[in-house]
């Protein structure tokens, strides 16, 4: 099932589909119930929300192997953790915003699987932690190269990737039953047309069960928390000469057996 949000009423609520076409009202929070169950009554809409609000958002660095090779750095021993800002969630067809009065200057896009976690998960073996999953997203780990690593902050990952609109989420979520292997998907990224990277998440050095394992030990992953697993290489800050995102630019994010996840960049205007 894909499982999307839209607003209903102002609301924003949850719709489902089986094909991504045509969409049903559903009669309960997929994070409350085992099988979401949709209403009789076929639902239109205009635009899509962020599939999820999520209480959590954590994040993995250095992930792909070809990513990690790209910046010179050694493939690390555990995974590289990071905390972004809830703050920073966007809508599919959103506006990704340089931030100018951060005076961030060199924003970069990072195509990234997202794990949803569907129940309070803690302590969970690697072995049963596809039972705490409900689904998976696209997502766009947004960085600020000059917080991260510039002149700006001094390596601040938490800040360099939390600015407003610097987490695009969609288009909707994919239940497990849908992607038994999560490890085995193509994973692209375009921007303006052209190809930046073109992967697969068997390149992942951590995988989504060990992920999630790791992560719930002695911290309780919430429902609804989200994980993106790390970007495999190509992003702009690596490429001869470096490029960065600019306004007008459009971004589209592939996953197999998922979708894409597009949005448009511009400047903060406040």
């Amino acid at each position: 099932m894909k499982i999307a949000r839209t607003l209903i009423d102002g609301i924003p609520s949850y719709i489902g589909s089986h094909d991504g076409t045509t969409f049903y009202r559903l009669s309960g929070d997929p994070l409350d119930l085992e099988t979401p169950v949709y209403t009789s009554t076929e639902f239109e809409f205009e635009e899509l929300e962020a599939p999820i609000d999520p209480p959590q958002v954590f994040a993995i660095g250095l992930n792909y192997r070809e990513h990690a090779k790209e910046f010179n750095n050694p493939i690390p021993e555990y995974p590289v953790v990071f905390i972004k800002s809830i703050g920073s969630v966007l809508k599919p067809g959103g506006t990704i915003e340089i931030p100018k009065a951060a005076e961030a200057t060199f924003v970069d896009y990072e195509v990234e699987l997202a794990i949803v976690i569907g129940k309070k998960t803690k302590n969970v073996s690697e072995a049963d932690a596809l039972d705490h999953v409900l689904g998976y997203t696209i997502a766009n780990d947004v960085t600020s190269r000059d917080w991260q690593k510039g002149s700006k902050g001094g390596g601040q990952w938490c800040r360099a990737k939390s600015f407003d609109t610097f987490c695009p989420l969609g288009p909707w979520i994919v239940t497990k039953d849908e992607i038994p292997d999560p490890n085995a998907l193509t994973i692209e990224s375009r921007v303006n047309g052209e190809l930046r990277q073109s992967s697969n998440t068997s390149d992942m050095i951590f995988t989504i069960p060990q992920l999630v394992s790791f992560l719930s030990k002695s911290l309780t992953l919430l429902p609804g928390a989200v994980i993106l697993t790390g970007t495999p290489c190509g992003v702009g800050a690596a490429m001869d000469p470096r490029v960065r995102l600019a306004e007008g630019d459009e971004v589209k994010l592939t996953i197999e057996k998922i979708g894409d996840l597009v949005n448009t960049v511009g400047v903060e205007m406040a």
